[in-house]
């Protein structure tokens, strides 16, 4: 089966998904009984900046753009007037950017890859940045922006682990996350790696010793089952459990799959184990992670949110028990009404303009973007999230919520689609400071003058509620993805993320082309930056 093929073969398994009776009918879902996951393998690392296969590679491990299902959202394709589209007239952004500097490009993941997209996020510890995309990742200070590792290929990290997750097998890598946890003051690394097909994978999962992002791991292999591949995984940290999701695929099933990982356990480098809920009728959920000094109250579960039609989100609640995990609890959906709006390139997906290529680009439309950022601020607790709609003027603004009072009566406190003039916006990530400022970047691009760029905007509590400031620049890109394979294919993800050290400071990253010749997606590179309000000391 050619790609093409094989990627209409995928999406027709989601339509057909999607069309079951109840499918979309919160009254008829039930909570699945949780199953358990026993690590097939655990074991500790030797410190990794002592590694020796820090170089790209020539053949495999590597990633190749594998299918992508879309999920056809109750009424989103039907062309409404954007309610939440912001008609304020917005003031300057008041965030400035900090360092600017070059993040891991395409080259990195080895000359045989065929990087698309280039799956790239960061996250940010006491001293150092850490970058992932398909294949590498790279440890950066983050006082100078100097590289103090890498890039190295993040199979290396794996590197003597049996199956999928070792050395010297067929298969290919996808879907890196790399988080801090800044409670026990760790990294978290993980990646799929799946069998030549795409049918099964595993997901290998590194803990850090220490803070020191380039010292020891703690090495888990978790198998999902044979002919089982587990999509898009997207992971956080709450203080009793890692939770990741996965958008899980079987032959002839699919399955959103929330799972809590037993986080005491890995911390140690222990024998553990997951606890997961599968639901056929949700997608690409997002796990919420815990920013800030002030944790969840003891006992809270965590929270997963996705879309659920044009007119609302999905709320679950994960509670999860690791000593008896069938008093595990995956609850929901609650159902969060939010303003109508019409997805960003809802017929066919790709509508995103590029100056100088009739090629056009993939808004992701269809899901939330990572993260699902949770602060708790004492007097109440919000969620952020984002995603792509279609604007007024342009194919894609950006749409972002803030959720409060997600374990209580979960509700919509603001909301509000960003738009930049005929410019359109997507690909973002949003998240707070501890005063409660808002970061929120994404690419921006139009079909005259303007490459797929890197921006930014944001708001303070002060702001007129549910308003950004104006959008500014955080650099601007001279190239154009042309007629690559899968050329519409883009960044799959970005990351904002909050500092650790002083919850003032922003760090993003996102993907750009810096010259446009053909096929030449393949060249992508990253950018990293920090931004910050003034309000935030």
């Amino acid at each position: 089966m050619n790609r093409k093929s094989a990627i209409l073969a995928v999406g027709m398994l989601m339509v057909s998904s999607l069309a079951l009776p109840g499918f979309l009918s919160a009254e008829k879902r039930a909570q699945s009984r949780p199953e358990v996951i026993y690590d097939s393998y655990h074991d500790t690392s030797l410190p990794v900046r002592e590694y020796s296969m820090a170089g790209p590679r020539s053949s495999r491990p590597r990633e190749v753009e594998h299918p992508r299902p879309r999920r056809i959202l109750s009424g989103a394709a039907v062309p409404v007037p954007d309610l939440a589209e912001q008609t304020y007239l917005a003031p300057p952004v008041s965030a400035t950017v900090g360092l600017d500097f070059e993040g891991i490009p395409n080259s990195a993941n080895g000359a045989s890859l065929e990087g698309v997209p280039s799956d790239n996020n960061l996250a940010v510890g006491a001293k150092q940045v850490v970058e992932t995309i398909n294949t590498a990742w790279q440890v950066f200070d983050k006082a100078t922006g100097k590289s103090l590792f890498g890039p190295q290929q993040i199979s290396a990290l794996f590197t003597g682990l049996p199956g999928l997750c070792g050395q010297g097998q067929t298969f290919f890598w996808t879907d890196p996350i790399v988080l801090y946890d800044q409670i026990a003051k760790r990294w978290i690394i993980s990646q799929i790696a799946a069998d030549n097909s795409f049918s099964t994978g595993n997901e290998c999962i590194a803990v850090s010793e220490s803070s020191d992002a380039t010292g020891k791991y703690h090495r888990y292999v978790f198998k999902f089952g044979d002919k089982v591949f587990n999509d898009y995984d997207k992971l956080s940290v709450w203080p009793d459990a890692f939770y990741a999701s996965y958008n899980l695929f079987g032959a002839k099933s699919f399955a959103a799959e929330a799972c809590a990982y037993d986080r005491a356990a890995m911390l140690k480098g222990e024998k553990t184990k997951a606890v997961c809920f599968k639901n056929p009728n949700e997608f690409s959920f997002l796990p919420s992670n815990a920013d800030g000094a002030t944790l969840p109250p003891s006992g809270e579960p965590s929270f997963f949110v996705d879309l659920a039609s044009s007119t609302s989100l999905h709320l679950f609640r994960f509670h999860v028990d690791f000593a008896d995990a069938s008093k595990s609890k995956f609850s929901g959906p609650i159902t969060i009404p939010v303003k109508a709006y019409t997805m960003a390139c809802s017929a066919t997906g790709t509508c995103i303009p590029q100056p100088g290529t009739k090629q056009q680009l993939d808004s992701l439309g269809d899901r939330l973007m990572f993260r699902l950022a949770y602060r708790n601020f004492g007097d109440h607790e919000s969620l952020v999230v984002s995603h792509s709609v279609k604007t007024s003027k342009a194919a894609s603004g950006e749409r972002w919520y803030e959720i409060r009072d997600p374990n209580g009566k979960a509700t919509v406190f603001q909301q509000g689609t960003v738009t930049d003039g005929g410019n359109s916006l997507w690909m973002g990530s949003i998240a707070m400071d501890k005063e409660g400022d808002m970061a929120f970047g994404f690419s921006e691009s139009n079909g005259s003058t303007l490459h797929p760029s890197l921006a930014f905007t944001g708001r303070v509590p002060t702001d007129p509620p549910n308003t950004m400031e104006s959008v500014a620049s955080i650099f601007t890109a001279k190239g154009s993805a042309t007629a690559a394979t899968n050329a519409d294919r883009w960044g799959d993800y970005s990351s904002m993320a909050i500092d650790p050290a002083d919850d003032c400071t922003f760090w993003y990253v996102n993907q750009y082309i810096p010259k446009t010749k053909p096929k030449n997606l393949l060249d992508f590179h990253t950018r990293v930056a920090s931004l910050k309000f003034p309000t935030c000391q």
